[in-house]
């Protein structure tokens, strides 16, 4: 596969997204299942895995830490940490560091390794100012402990005083062909200091793989429940933008989800995406995206359409909350 740069950090140019192996789409996938799939996504050329502290209480760094075990010095390994200002006690900037650095070594624990090539704050803190977490990551820099850092779903401003004193390796944050609300501001001012943008959920939860219809179900902890873009009428009226994209696909001789991930690559060459999937037609087929080659004529054709086409329903974190009321169904 070809490969991207996120800042210095060079990657493949789709990366791979592995909550889903743990949690957050119903049923996970046995263990042996999950630690072959995350092998044949490097066997597909995938050298950048994403996962959190938070996914599944931990077993997720655990299922990439021992699935990754032997291949390390070939991948690039993201993980994130997510604070609440309450835990750290007094706070000061050395309470802080010391606060996310045993979040972080239990981290590096889990992925069996002694360091991780991009750190993110899993949210931006509002009560915690951003210079002092970035402050913390420049000294887990000079450890060693990771060799880059970022934000996930963070404002310009955000970025700005930030990357002010310790530069950002790259942002995290939602988006896709149904969810663009960050190339207003946040994709340029990546651009602008030259940051990495790595787009979260850039198949819209699966929405745009095509395979969802209004007949569709979810059961159990599955955060299409919650997600509003997959309520029933929300689904049928969000078909036309299917309807494109099975054009644009036919013409190209691609799937949807291809279409959708090459455009997202065209914008800019700073950009990677982290699909998740838990079978390997799927991730076989989100990789080949990488290989589907759109022409400025197409892409732009893509663009016209696709400013014609109404987008009903969202994701929001706050939605996603309620994931935790709902009985299985």
């Amino acid at each position: 596969m070809k490969t991207r740069k996120l800042r210095d950090l060079e990657v493949s140019a789709i990366g791979y997204g592995s909550m889903g192996l743990s949690m957050g789409y119903g049923a996970a996938p046995d263990k042996a299942e999950a630690l072959q799939l995350l092998r044949y996504a490097y066997d597909q050329g995938c050298t950048f895995f994403d996962t959190a502290e938070r996914y599944a209480m931990g077993d997720n760094e655990a299922l990439v830490g021992e699935a990754l075990q032997d291949l390390r010095s070939n991948v690039v390994i993201a993980t994130k940490f997510l604070i609440d200002k309450n835990d750290i006690g007094d706070y000061s900037r050395d309470n802080l560091f010391l606060h996310i650095k045993s979040r972080l070594e239990a981290s590096l624990r889990r992925l069996r390794t002694d360091h991780v090539e991009l750190y993110y704050q899993h949210r931006v803190n509002k009560d915690i100012p951003v210079e002092d977490v970035a402050w913390v990551m420049g000294a887990l820099i000079k450890e060693g402990k990771i060799l880059g850092w970022g934000q996930s779903q963070a404002t310009p401003d955000e970025i700005r005083r930030a990357h002010a004193i310790t530069p950002l390796t790259a942002v995290q944050s939602e988006y896709s062909m149904m969810e663009r609300t960050f190339e207003a501001e946040v994709i340029p001012t990546c651009e602008a200091l030259n940051i990495g943008f790595v787009p979260f959920s850039p198949l819209a939860n699966g929405f745009l793989s095509g395979k969802i219809n209004a007949d569709t179900t979810f059961k159990g902890i599955d955060a299409r429940r919650v997600i509003t873009r997959f309520d029933k009428e929300n689904i049928k009226a969000n078909q036309p933008l299917l309807d494109l994209l099975q054009l644009f696909a036919q013409e190209k001789n691609a799937t949807p989800a291809q279409i959708s991930l090459a455009w997202m690559l065209h914008k800019k060459d700073f950009i990677v995406p982290i699909p998740g999937s838990r079978r390997r037609d799927r991730i076989h087929e989100n990789f080949g995206a990488a290989a589907v080659t759109l022409t400025q004529q197409e892409f732009e054709t893509i663009e016209t359409a696709l400013a014609t086409v109404q987008i009903f329903g969202n994701r929001t974190d706050e939605d996603l909350a309620k994931l935790r009321t709902l009985t299985p169904e």
